[in-house]
């Protein structure tokens, strides 16, 4: 029991520690889209590095993120927990890092060879020079992938190390560099869209190099290797088992953005951008908690899973899910009080003028709805990665995809942008009744009891929210009325913190009142760190 308690306070600290250092990284990477939207706003240039960020972006998440971190981090906990022959272990690193660089490479060659072809899917009726120059931005990020797949595999080494600070400090460094590169470089290039896109590639050999002297600093290192050594690796082999049906439900997952990016460029200019505007509010959220809790829980249920520990393995999972609960939960209702002044505050600018601010928020009501069940997707499935299983997930992925093809086809030609935001909110939800559905397969996890808690807390937090939006809904017309008149900042800084006090104070009220389980062990830990 006290190893239990132990462990949960070493996740609650790593926890803390990324969710900072992320929360850093997403507020940087709202100011990098604010500053796309200073420059760009919701134009034809603004959707051409849209569409051309897309494509190498969804192959990083493919072969970078995703499938190189779930494949590699079980295995490689593996050769330590076997406590194999460190020469061993080397050999399957240099292995994996040869067979990453290798196939990245070849993606790359022909993807850039292909670019023309690629770019015309996303677009119908719009001008050859924003086609075109969506063909240049594409070539020009294209090596994106190599850099930052390489950076991924060194993220999936510290975190089985249980180091997690360098690698969640590296996005900082890349948002730092799309920012200040586009700023610089907007005055030499064509057009400020290239000079992004050179910010891109500079994050991302950044994001390689800082993190190596911290993986040298472990011992370990990483070179080249034969492509027959590569091929025949014992746990490289392992990796490619695990990675290849991993990079199909990926890819089912990423099609989703292919697809509905596509769908949004025949849809009309700014169409593309603006979803990309509201996402990038999504998923600040997201990247602090969700992914932060996901990363830093893998290493542990991986471990937990091998040794058969599933009293623990529930409890980890259970504690996960009710944390984005209490999070999520309640900044969806806020969001969808004050999405208005959230946009404006955030991206109006002499490029994002009113109509691009409507444009953001009909479809930033969707995806925002669906906060929780894409932050729970990313807390569930690495409860199946732990214990080596990947086609699950995957199969979970195909079937959400699906759903969110058939229903932006549907909605697409008459709700445009909207009707794709709610065919990926609503895949969402799909996404998570699935895994569920699946985990019960694995008669490993205890799913009865897992639902039955997760449900009973989410219901006991929808409720508290909604009576704490109340009071929210009622103050925050007054406070814009107010303070509207006084500039974009301050015009809707002050109404939406001075709302967010207040709906704070009623859901902690609430929380107190009902003894809420989290609060409580929220505040056990911060008065034992006093």
């Amino acid at each position: 029991m006290e190893k239990t308690e132990k462990k949960g306070q070493n996740i609650l600290k790593s926890g803390i520690r990324l969710s900072f250092l992320t929360l850093i990284s997403r507020i940087l990477g709202v100011i990098r889209e604010a500053t796309k939207a200073h420059f760009l706003g919701t134009s034809g240039y603004a959707d051409a590095f849209g569409v051309a960020f897309l494509i190498p972006n969804l192959l990083r998440r493919l072969f970078a993120e995703n499938s190189i971190s779930v494949a590699f981090i079980p295995t490689f906990r593996g050769y330590l927990e076997e406590n194999r022959d460190k020469k061993e272990t080397q050999d399957f690193i240099n292995s994996t890092f040869t067979l990453i660089t290798f196939m990245t490479t070849i993606v790359v060659v022909i993807g850039i060879s292909i670019t023309p072809y690629i770019v015309h899917i996303f677009y119908k009726d719009t001008s050859q020079d924003i086609i075109n120059e969506t063909v240049i931005l594409t070539r020009i990020m294209f090596p994106y992938l190599i850099m930052i797949s390489i950076a991924a595999l060194f993220q999936g080494m510290l975190n089985t190390l249980n180091i997690f600070s360098p690698s969640g400090f590296t996005p900082i460094l890349f948002n730092l560099c799309v920012i200040f590169g586009t700023i610089f470089f907007s005055k030499t290039m064509a057009n400020p869209s290239r000079a992004m896109a050179t910010g891109v590639m500079i994050g991302g050999c950044i994001q390689a190099a800082f993190q190596l002297p911290f993986v040298l600093k472990t011992g370990w290192k990483t070179s080249f290797t034969t492509l027959k050594k590569t091929f025949t690796n014992p746990g490289t082999k392992k990796v490619i088992s695990l990675i290849v049906p991993t990079i199909i439900g990926m890819a089912s997952y990423q099609l989703n953005d292919l697809v509905s990016t596509a769908l949004a460029g025949r849809a009309g200019t700014g169409v593309v951008s603006s979803l990309q505007y509201s996402l990038r509010l999504q998923e600040l959220i997201l990247g602090i908690f969700a992914v932060s809790i996901g990363t830093v829980i893998l290493p542990d249920l991986t471990g937990l899973a091998k040794k058969e520990k599933w009293e623990e393995f529930n409890s980890m999972l259970v504690n996960a899910i009710k944390i984005i609960a209490l999070v999520c939960i309640p900044i969806t209702f806020y969001s969808l009080v004050t999405g208005r002044e959230i946009i404006s505050l955030v991206f109006k600018s002499r490029a994002f003028d009113e109509n691009s601010v409507q444009m953001t928020l009909n479809v930033f009501v969707f995806h925002i709805s669906c906060l929780f069940f894409i932050a729970v997707n990313r807390i569930v499935s690495p409860a199946f990665y732990a214990q080596g299983n990947t086609k699950l997930p995957t199969l979970a992925g195909i079937i959400s995809f699906a759903f969110n093809i058939l229903l932006a086809i549907l909605l697409a030609g008459k709700w445009k942008g909207q009707g794709i935001a709610f065919a990926l909110s609503f895949s969402s939800l799909v996404n998570t009744i699935f895994l569920f559905v699946f985990l019960k397969k694995l008669k490993t996890a205890d799913t009865g009891k897992i639902i039955h808690d997760s449900i009973l807390y989410c219901l006991k937090i929808i409720v508290l929210s909604v009576i704490a939006s109340v009071p929210l809904y009622f103050v925050h017309p007054i406070f814009v009325a107010k303070f509207g008149g006084l500039g974009r900042f301050l015009g809707n800084g002050i109404p939406l913190a001075l709302s967010c006090i207040v709906f704070a104070i009623a859901g902690v009220l609430m929380l107190l009142i009902t003894k809420d389980e989290m609060l409580i062990a929220i505040l056990k830990k911060l008065k034992i760190k006093k």
